[in-house]
C-alpha cells in the first residue's frame, strides 16, 4: 500500500538504479509467478557476413540453444562455486573453509590478497578479518564464524553466512553436474528425442518408450539436477550420471546430507530452449561509445532514439528476445557467436578499437 509518488521519491537518493513505469493492481505478485525476461543486446564491432547473421539468428529462432548454465553460475575466480559444494556434499568441511579462504591465482581486490595471504600463514581468523576493510563478504563471514565458533566447529562457522549464499554452492554443484551430462546427452544421441528420455507430464517426469518416441522432439527432453526426488534416464546418460558422482566420492542413490538444508532434492531442466519474440537487425556506426538503442531508463527520461549513420565504419547486431525463467542470456548470445563467452575468455579479447 505504498503511493507511486513515494516510491517515485526514492529515486533523489538512489545509487545506480531508478524505479519508474509504475501501475496499480488488484492482486500482488508471488514468487514463481514470472513467466521470464526480455533481453535487448547489442554485439558491436561485428565482422561476419550478413549470410552468416541470418543464418545463427535463424537457427537460434527456429532451434534455440543448449540451456546449459551460465558461466555466472560458477563465479569468476580460480576457485569455482561448484568445488566448494562438492566439498559440502562431501562433508569434508576443512576442504570447504580452505577453498573459501585459501590464497588463489587471478585478479582480486588487494585487501582479499592480504587476507588470503594472512589466513595462509597465521590460520588466525581475527589476523585475517583485520586485513579486511569490508566484512560482508563470504571470507568475511566465515572468518567471523570461525572467531565465534572455534576452528573445530566449522559446520557453525560456516552457518554465518546467508542461507542462500550457502545453497548457491551445492546449486552450483549440481549446475556443473547437469551442464556435463547434457553434453555427454547431445553428443551421444544428437537433437532427437530418443527411447529412454525424459519428458515432463505435468510436473512429473516419465520415460519417454521405444513406441512413443515419434511423439517427441528434442524441445520435450528434460534432464534431472541430481537429486533424492528425481528420476534418471534409462539409456547409457543415466549410469554417467552414477559415474560422475562416484569419481566425486557421492552416492547419487543417497542426496540426502545430514544437514536437512543441504539435502538435495533434485529437479528437471529443457535440454533445448528456444527463445520467443527474436528480432535482430545490423546498424552501422561510427562512434563506438554512443549507445545503439534506447534503455528503460531512457524511456522513462524521454530521451530521443539515437540517430545513426547509413555507412559507418563499425556495423553492430542489435537483438532482442525473451527467455524464460533461469535460463542464461550469456548462453544464448554464445550460440549465435559461436564462441566462449567466460568471463576468462572475454578479458582477453583485443579491444584496443574501442579505446
Amino acid at each position: 500500500r505504498i503511493t507511486a509518488q513515494r516510491l517515485a521519491h526514492l529515486n533523489k537518493c538512489l545509487m545506480n538504479f531508478k524505479l519508474g513505469n509504475f501501475s496499480y493492481k488488484n492482486h500482488p505478485l508471488k514468487l514463481g509467478e514470472l513467466q521470464g525476461n526480455h533481453f535487448t543486446v547489442v554485439l558491436r564491432n561485428i565482422t561476419g557476413t550478413n549470410d552468416q547473421i541470418e543464418q545463427a539468428m535463424h537457427s537460434l529462432r527456429e532451434i534455440g540453444f543448449i540451456n546449459y548454465y551460465g558461466m555466472q553460475r560458477f563465479g569468476t575466480t580460480a576457485v569455482p562455486t561448484y568445488q566448494i559444494g562438492r566439498a559440502i556434499l562431501q562433508n569434508n568441511w576443512s576442504e570447504v573453509m580452505d577453498l573459501i579462504l585459501k590464497p588463489r591465482p587471478g585478479a582480486e581486490k588487494g585487501y582479499l590478497v592480504k587476507c588470503r595471504e594472512e589466513w595462509a600463514k597465521t590460520r588466525d581468523p581475527a589476523a585475517a578479518l583485520k586485513k579486511l576493510p569490508v566484512k560482508r563478504c563470504v571470507e568475511g563471514q566465515l572468518l567471523r564464524g570461525l572467531l565465534k565458533y572455534g576452528m573445530k566447529n566449522i559446520i557453525s562457522a560456516f552457518g554465518i553466512i546467508p542461507r542462500n549464499n550457502r545453497l548457491m554452492y551445492i546449486h552450483s554443484y549440481q549446475s556443473y553436474v547437469w551442464n556435463n551430462m547434457v553434453s555427454k546427452r547431445i553428443e551421444e544421441y544428437g537433437l532427437r528425442a530418443v527411447p529412454g528420455d525424459l519428458t515432463l507430464k505435468g510436473a512429473t517426469a516419465v520415460h519417454i518408450e521405444e513406441g512413443d518416441v515419434d511423439n517427441y522432439t528434442i524441445h520435450d527432453v528434460v534432464m534431472p539436477l541430481p537429486g533424492f526426488d528425481v528420476i534418471y534416464p534409462k539409456h547409457k546418460i543415466g549410469e554417467a550420471y552414477k559415474e560422475m558422482l562416484v569419481a566425486d566420492n557421492l552416492d547419487i542413490n543417497n542426496m540426502r546430507h545430514k544437514i536437512r538444508d543441504y539435502s538435495l532434492s533434485g529437479a528437471y531442466r529443457k535440454i533445448i530452449i528456444r527463445p520467443q519474440n527474436v528480432n535482430w537487425e545490423v546498424v552501422a556506426y561510427d562512434d563506438p561509445k554512443i549507445p545503439l538503442f534506447t534503455t528503460d531508463l531512457d524511456k522513462l527520461e524521454g530521451k530521443p532514439l539515437p540517430v545513426l549513420p547509413t555507412d559507418g565504419k563499425f556495423r553492430a547486431l542489435k537483438m532482442e528476445f525473451s527467455l524464460p525463467p533461469s535460463t542464461y542470456a550469456t548462453m544464448a548470445i554464445r550460440e549465435v557467436l559461436k564462441m566462449d563467452t567466460s568471463i576468462k575468455n572475454q578479458t582477453q579479447l583485443n579491444t584496443t578499437w574501442l579505446r
